[in-house]
């Protein structure tokens, strides 16, 4: 059976190639530098994880429309929430906003016990099967409290404002990486629950896929 890829008809370039220039040109220049990481990224199939028409460009530097108004996030937004997320074999993992999976196949490479949450049906059908990974169907902001705690929780788009039940649902030392809007900027931020409080703090400013349910209240003033 042909895969997504070699539908595309890509004039012998091959998936493998372009895992390694995005690697090369994407990843490594851009503090994304940790094997580990980079092992992972480079063993997922990404255009397994976008719709047929788009396998060409999965490898772009760019978020990939995936349908229902999300988008599948730029490889370099991935690795730099990998790497802030620190993560390490074993530990449970919940992943908001998992779409068709493709940050939730690199989480399983780094050998975490990984928990998918997504809201559109239509999007976690699309990720190729993966039995290290446990989908969970229920709405973003919820979490998953009758999985958790979680020792890391990594939402994989733009945000407004972090939901309490979130923050609680992670362990003591427990860490979490996200994206904040700020007006017209987006923050990749990170945070450990110490003494039950989560504080965020930013580390790098990039163009990230917006997460629907995350509004910031009426009235809200930072």
């Amino acid at each position: 059976m042909a895969t997504k890829f070699e539908d595309a008809h890509l004039n012998g370039i091959t998936a493998a190639a372009m895992r390694a220039a995005m690697i090369d040109s994407q990843l490594r220049t851009n503090d994304v530098i940790d094997p580990a990481i980079v092992a992972a990224m480079g063993a997922v199939a990404r255009e397994d994880h976008v719709p047929p028409a788009l396998a060409s460009v999965a490898y772009m530097d760019r978020a990939i429309p995936l349908g229902a108004g999300r988008a599948l996030n730029a490889p370099l937004v991935t690795g730099r929430m990998l790497v802030a997320a620190a993560i390490r074999p074993g530990m449970r993992v919940l992943l908001v906003g998992a779409a068709t999976g493709y940050a939730a196949a690199c989480l399983a490479q780094l050998g975490a016990e990984v928990f998918a949450l997504e809201e559109e049906a239509g999007l976690a059908a699309m990720a190729p099967a993966n039995d290290a990974i446990t989908w969970i169907a229920g709405a973003l902001h919820a979490g998953a409290a009758d999985k958790g705690p979680f020792d890391r929780i990594i939402v994989e788009g733009a945000i407004e404002t972090l939901p309490p039940a979130l923050a609680d649902q992670l362990v003591e030392g427990g860490r979490l990486v996200a994206a904040l809007r700020d007006g017209a900027v987006t923050r990749l931020v990170q945070g450990v629950k110490t003494g039950g409080t989560l504080a965020l703090r930013p580390f790098a400013d990039m163009d990230v896929a917006p997460l629907p349910g995350f509004a910031r209240p009426a009235g809200f003033r930072f």
